[in-house]
């Protein structure tokens, strides 16, 4: 796997290494670890303990990285980029095999891939994978969630010793192994020490994202605070805090605080255009323009910036300029609502255009 140049979204803590490790096995290799998903993410790491989420959630997370076109992968997968993990033998079954001799639902497979529910983390898979597949399918028509299998088998250790295991699903929560006429919780967990102040961040972290899920934006800026006094270097950490203090009114804080989000990368597309927009609220036009301008230097296909920035020039009355600039985003957006405000903006300057006598 090329490393150079890429960059890895961690979504997640992951559970079978440290979290550093990660970071630095990718730099040293040239490329980039950020928390969440971004632009310009072009791997996504899925860390095990995302399943003390809702499957609900985890979900949305897992669309939201499908739909970005970025290579996902479990901690499993990872680890095998890294050849920090040796490659299982005897693989030769496709994902759509799996599938189709098992029966089970594909989203469900995929969603337990990336949870390393399987031997193998990637196509080719072996008869094991198949034999868990098969039993994964029975549980799921029993009533058990994905998100229950996914948070159960790891509890057993190695997850193809479960192929000589009879599982059986008495809810939809809990995943149980049967022995004789009795019925035993899966036991047994197996995962590499994490340092408590690391796991102490990462779980500020996820109070930070929950209290900013939860509305709690006051909140969620003291913990997003604490975090970076843990962890000064992460970048998302900082834009996640400007996001949340311009959402509690604190503007001139959220401007310090995408700025050093800014600093810590300078390539933080995202930031770029927060921080032109929210000089454009606090009527900055010229900041605000010279920010936008940046954020599509660096992504010519990031197409809010530019339907910013044609806004903008429309309200300075640099009509040519903001004409242009929305039928550039009509272009890339033509059918959504802001594609057919482009679109109204560009009647209303064809009309003034008209009746000045600019255009026939």
């Amino acid at each position: 796997m090329v490393f150079e140049g890429a960059t890895f979204g961690i979504l997640g803590a992951p559970l079978a290494f440290p979290r550093r490790l990660a970071v630095r096995e990718v730099e040293r290799r040239g490329g980039i670890v950020r928390r969440g998903l971004t632009r310009q993410t072009t791997h996504v790491l899925f860390g095990r303990r995302l399943l003390g989420r809702t499957d609900a959630e985890i979900e949305a997370l897992y669309d939201a990285a499908a739909a970005s076109g970025a290579e996902l992968m479990s901690e499993a997968g990872f680890r095998r980029r890294l050849g920090a993990l040796r490659k299982e033998q005897d693989a030769q079954l496709s994902r759509q095999s799996i599938i189709e001799q098992s029966r089970l639902d594909p989203r469900a497979f995929d969603l337990l891939v990336l949870f390393d529910a399987y031997e193998h983390s990637a196509e080719p898979f072996s008869f094991r994978d198949l034999i868990l597949a098969r039993k994964y399918a029975s549980l799921l028509q029993s009533g058990a969630g994905w998100g229950a299998i996914a948070r159960s088998v790891h509890l057993a250790g190695k997850v193809s010793s479960l192929t000589a295991v009879s599982l059986h699903a008495e809810d939809e929560d809990t995943i149980y192994r049967r022995e004789g006429e009795h019925l035993a919780k899966l036991d047994g967990q197996r995962f590499f020490a994490l340092e408590d102040a690391e796991d102490d961040a990462d779980e500020l972290f996820e109070f930070a994202e929950a209290a900013e899920h939860q509305g709690e934006f006051a909140r969620a800026a003291t913990l997003y605070s604490q975090y970076l006094s843990m962890e000064p270097a992460d970048s998302v950490a900082a834009f996640n805090r400007a996001n949340v203090l311009r959402k509690a009114g604190e503007a001139e804080e959220a401007t310090h605080s995408y700025a050093l989000a800014i600093k810590l990368d300078p390539k933080f597309v995202e930031a770029w255009f927060n921080l032109g927009s929210l000089w454009k609220d606090r009527g900055q036009a010229n900041l605000a323009r010279q920010h936008l301008q940046r954020a599509i230097e660096i992504d010519p296909d990031y197409a809010d910036p530019i339907y910013n920035l044609a806004a903008l020039a429309f309200e300075q009355e640099d009509l040519a300029e903001a004409r242009a600039l929305w039928s550039r985003y009509v272009a890339m957006d033509p059918d959504s609502l802001w594609g057919k405000r482009a679109a109204r903006g560009i009647f209303l300057i064809d009309m003034t255009l008209s009746a000045e006598g600019k255009i026939a």
